[in-house]
């Protein structure tokens, strides 16, 4: 059994920003792959599915992002999922909007919710998809920024590369194939003119 776990903070304030970046990728993989509604299990809101023969988890932790690990952990000691068949979604203000970072482990990178998996679970070996959120910009603060709504151009960024993202989740589901990689948003074609 495989889980994907996307953090984010629960509640209607929270919906469309940065930080929930993990929480929508969930959410639009969910529809993608047409599960059914979630059911309220491990602090976390949880839909099952499989691909293939390959049965698997989503999970979005309710606890808030500073204690995401508690829901996560507590779901993988239940099915006994090895953390190396765990994927984590997260935001990262490293990475600017538009690129998603691929990586088999590392460190939290200051990210308070992969703080907390890695002290619940004990280990950074487990999979994660880094989605690029930015830095702020100019006054804003930090929280402003990750806690505030998405500017326009950053959302249509981060949608770009949505289906890229997808395609590397899904096959993880499937095979439990995943490759370190920095996915990109495509750039747009720009036509060529020629002078008459």
């Amino acid at each position: 059994m495989r889980l994907i776990a996307g953090l984010g903070n629960p509640g209607r304030e929270y919906e469309n920003t940065p930080h929930n970046a993990g929480f929508e990728v969930v959410d639009r993989l969910a529809r993608q792959l047409e599960l059914p509604s979630p059911q309220h299990r491990f602090q976390g809101l949880m839909q099952r599915g499989s691909a293939g023969a390959e049965p698997f988890l989503l999970l979005k932790p309710q606890t808030y992002m500073n204690r995401s690990g508690f829901s996560v952990a507590e779901c993988l000691r239940f099915f006994k999922i090895a953390p190396e068949n765990l994927v984590v979604v997260s935001d990262d203000l490293d990475l600017p909007p538009g690129r998603v970072r691929l990586r088999t482990s590392g460190s939290h990178g200051g990210h308070n919710g992969l703080r907390s998996l890695i002290e619940q679970l004990g280990t950074e070996q487990f999979r994660r998809a880094r989605v690029g959120i930015g830095r702020p910009q100019g006054e804003r603060s930090v929280t402003g920024h990750v806690l505030g709504h998405w500017k326009p151009e950053d959302e249509s960024a981060t949608q770009a590369v949505m289906p890229a993202l997808l395609e590397a989740l899904t096959r993880f589901l499937r095979s439990g194939t995943w490759r370190d990689t920095t996915l990109a948003a495509p750039q747009p074609v720009v036509a060529e003119t020629t002078a008459s």
